[in-house]
Formats: C-alpha cells, structure tokens, sequence
C-alpha cells in the first residue's frame, strides 16, 4: 500500500510537465537571441544554432558546413526556413529545467530534441568549398 502514495506523488509532479504549454514567438525570441544553442538527440550530439538579431538564424549539424536562415511563429510553433530549403520546418519549443526541449512537428515520429549547452560565442563555419 506504501507504493500507491508514492506513485500518486510521481504522477503529480509528472502532470506539470505534461501539460505544459510551447513557448509562444516572444518568449522563444527572448530566449534565443544573442545565443547560440547546441542540441541533443538521444543523448548524442546532433547540431548547433546561432540567434541572430530580425529572427535570422544559422545551423550546422556540427559538420562545419553552414546554413542561413530566418524563423517565425504560426499557431505556436517555431517555423524555421533556410537558404537551401524552401520549406518551413516547424518545431514546439518547451523550457524544461535549465533548457529548452524541441519537438518536431513535420515529423510523424515527432523527433525530440534537447538543448545540451550554450554559448555567446559565435559558431565554427567553414569557407566555401574550394575544387580543382
């Protein structure tokens, strides 16, 4: 009988976090601008973004190789366009602890991920690819 109460408590401090709202276009903006965020996927390194001033942003998926870009709010999603890819890619940021959690919402397996540290310094990119 002693695990009911104790599962009951779990249950209620899990319920906050399950009903918590995604942060609106002006909070996001408040957050992220002026940093740059790395990002987690499954406790492995996935990618980097740099927040610029006007919404414009910069990615890399930590390769070195860059992309511009700019986001936006639409229906409480943060809807994310760069120079390479016409299509908005559209995520549901959440402050979670001392971070943010991302959801992807074009994806139907709703890929997560989490912010895994930041930093003010601008990010590495590479010069443009030079050939022979």
């Amino acid at each position: 009988m002693k695990l009911l109460p104790a599962l009951l408590v779990l249950l209620t401090l899990a319920l906050p976090c399950l009903a918590s709202e995604p942060l609106s276009g002006a909070e996001f903006e408040r957050y992220v601008t002026g940093k740059t965020l790395y990002f987690g996927l499954e406790g492995s390194s996935y990618g980097v973004e740099e927040y610029l001033p006007d919404r414009q942003v910069r990615w890399s998926f930590l390769d070195g190789q860059c992309k511009d870009g700019f986001w936006y709010e639409d229906q409480r999603m943060i809807c994310f366009v760069y120079d390479d890819e016409p299509e908005a890619q559209c995520w549901s940021f959440y402050r979670e602890g001392t971070g943010l959690r991302a959801v992807f919402e074009n994806d139907p397996a709703n890929t997560v991920l989490y912010e895994a540290r930041q930093d003010d310094k601008p990010m590495m990119c590479l010069g443009p690819e030079v050939g022979v």
